[in-house]
Formats: C-alpha cells, structure tokens, sequence
C-alpha cells in the first residue's frame, strides 16, 4: 500500500508525463524553449499564514448582486438562470476585505459546461456599472478552453494563454489600448517560454467537477497554477497600465444559463 509520501511522488510523476507527452506530441515547431522548472507545486499541505476570507455560510465580507450571488452548500455561488434577468455585463461579487498587493489564493472552483466566471485581483471598481471590474483575472471556464490563463478585465484582454510564460513588454511610446489589442489578445508581449501545450495541460483540469486554484503574485510576477500545474506565468513590466494592488473578485460572465461555485477561498498577504 502507498504512504501519502509515496503517493504523493506517484501523483507529481503522473501530472510531468502529462505534460511531457503533451510537448513531445505539439504540432507547433516555433515554441520557445519549454520551461520545467516549478511547473509542478504541491499545494495540499496548508499554511497557517492563509486566512479563510469565505465562511462558507453568509455573504459576510463579500459585496455583490444577489440576483445572481448566493451561498449554497458551503460554497459561493454565482448562478444565471431562464428565470433571471439576461446579463447586460459581466458581474462580479467583491471581497471587502481589502486590496491586496503581493499575495498567494488558494480555493475550489466548479463550473457547469457552459459556465464562464474567473478571479480577478488588483482589480478597480467601475463607478459607470455596478460590481463591474477592471483588471487581471485568472480565467475559469466550464469547457476549459481559457482555465488558467491570463486575462485583464477591461483591459489588455489576454496577456497569457494557457502554457505560455510571457513578458510583457515597458511601453516607450504609449498609445490607445486599442491600437495594442489584436484578437482579444495583447501585442506588447514576448513569450519567453513554454510551460507545455495547452492541450496537454488541459487534460489535467477537471470538467464540471471540482479543481482547486492558486494564484501566486508578487510584485510584477502572476502565476496561475491549477491542481498544482503552473498554466501561465507573466512579467508585467508595463508601468503605464500594470497594477500592483487592488479588489479581488468572482466573475459570472455574460451568457446563458451556468452555475459556477467557489468553495475554501484563502488568501495569504505578503
């Protein structure tokens, strides 16, 4: 039988594989050189140093529309249903608690297939919408095309697809954001490395069942990991439209019916 020691070896053996036959079997000749080092982190032993900022039975600390924002079974849940009214924007629910600047999150997430939510951190309020915000946002979606990667919010949308370590780059000549913005995706960035396809990390996040999220941000460095498997990794050397502290958030996107859940939300300030 297998201690939790050997079992744990047995899993992180597994999740590299992956990830191995993943890069070994990608079409794509022109990646940069992949970038082992810490995609794989262990995150089932807790630390004392996080803080549930979610009980877990009341909305208490957290601000949001309860049309759409509730606590069910233990879990924060965001819901869109025939019987509510259609999204005009996506909302969002905000922790009260403060606006972090170097910090780590940890929690739970479940999503239904058509399900489209993330966590944004560093984020500002819009005063023009209710509970809308603007800034990065670590991307959850039931289908998994985006989980895990790098998207801001109103902003330089997507800075870093799944499997992509990236830098983006200091402006010398700023302009409108728009004029940096080319499908969804912005052109100011160097992907400096691979961290494996993004088909091969895919399969390591589970559909419409629950995964467990962690973000680690420290100064101008955000890694999103997902069940321990780092999925993107940025450098914001961008001091014009960068942040380093703001409101975290729950997203429900604009769309159909879904239900996304978050459960075990703790965060670790630095």
């Amino acid at each position: 039988m297998l201690n939790k020691t050997h079992l744990k070896f047995a899993q992180t053996g597994i999740v590299l594989l992956a990830l191995m036959v993943g890069s070994c079997n990608s079409s794509n000749k022109s990646n940069p050189e992949e970038d082992s080092s810490a995609q794989v982190k262990d995150i089932s032993d807790e630390d004392s140093d996080f803080v549930q900022i979610f009980d877990g039975k009341t909305l208490e600390g957290w601000e949001g529309d309860t049309t759409y924002w509730k606590v069910e079974n233990g879990s924060l849940v965001g819901e869109v249903t025939p019987a509510t009214p259609p999204l005009k924007h996506n909302t969002f629910i905000i922790w009260r608690g403060g606006q972090p600047a170097d910090f780590e999150l940890k929690a739970d997430f479940r999503v239904t297939a058509d399900g489209n939510t993330g966590i944004n951190y560093r984020s500002i309020e819009l005063d023009s919408i209710p509970f809308a915000l603007k800034g990065y946002q670590a991307d959850i979606d039931g289908k998994n095309r985006y989980t895990g990667q790098n998207y801001e919010e109103r902003g330089r949308t997507t800075l870093a697809y799944r499997g992509q370590k990236v830098t983006i780059n200091t402006q010398e000549n700023p302009t409108e954001l728009q004029d940096n913005i080319e499908n969804n995706a912005w052109k100011g960035s160097t992907v400096t490395a691979s961290l494996g396809s993004s088909d091969s990390l895919q399969t390591l996040i589970k559909s419409e069942d629950w995964n467990e999220i962690y973000l680690v941000v420290k100064g101008n460095r955000l890694q999103h990991y997902v069940n321990g498997v780092l999925m993107s990794d940025v450098t914001d050397n961008d001091t014009i439209n960068r942040k380093l502290s703001g409101l975290l958030g729950l997203q429900v996107h604009v769309g159909g019916p879904m239900k996304v859940e978050y459960r075990n939300i703790r965060l670790k300030q630095l």
